[in-house]
């Protein structure tokens, strides 16, 4: 999944292909992380349509908070990429319905910003922003060279 995130497709893929190969029947590996660094995979190489449908056997599994809410927040990252924001919003809020669990997992806090890049590709600047403030509500303490952070301040920048 790091590698895939990090655009490393060729190691990737080579480890995803790996991990099929020694665990054909391990339910996480198959149905969670494996969906979901392919999907990212697919989007990366161009073709988003591909990658939500390697999430489809990760969906029953989505909303468990023991896989943080991966297969959702990467099916988020793919609409994105095909700049469909309607549907990158969605997913986005899906994940952030879950308040209580924002404390523990990376993928609430990383959600705003999905958000506010989904509102911007809609045109809808108001919750764009909004949802940039949330994040950087969320991570006043945070590093500031942090390369989420430094981004987000910079396409924030761009929307007033």
């Amino acid at each position: 999944m790091a590698l895939a995130l990090a655009g490393d497709s060729k190691q990737a893929q080579g480890i995803v292909d790996e991990l099929h190969r020694r665990y054909p029947v391990d339910t996480v590996a198959n149905s969670v992380f494996i969906p979901c660094a392919q999907a990212l995979l697919d989007s990366d190489r161009g073709d988003p349509a591909r990658g939500i449908q390697a999430l489809q056997p990760a969906s029953q599994y989505e909303l468990g908070p023991a896989h943080f809410f991966l297969p959702i927040y990467v099916r988020g990252l793919v609409y994105l990429h095909a700049r469909k924001g309607q549907q990158a919003a969605a997913e986005f809020q899906r994940i952030l319905n879950y308040r209580a669990l924002g404390e523990i997992v990376p993928a609430y806090a990383l959600s705003y910003v999905g958000l506010a890049r989904a509102y911007a590709l809609t045109g809808d600047s108001a919750k764009s922003r909004k949802a940039y403030q949330d994040f950087f509500a969320l991570w006043k303490d945070a590093d500031p060279d942090v390369p989420i952070l430094k981004e987000a301040k910079a396409e924030y920048a761009k929307l007033q």
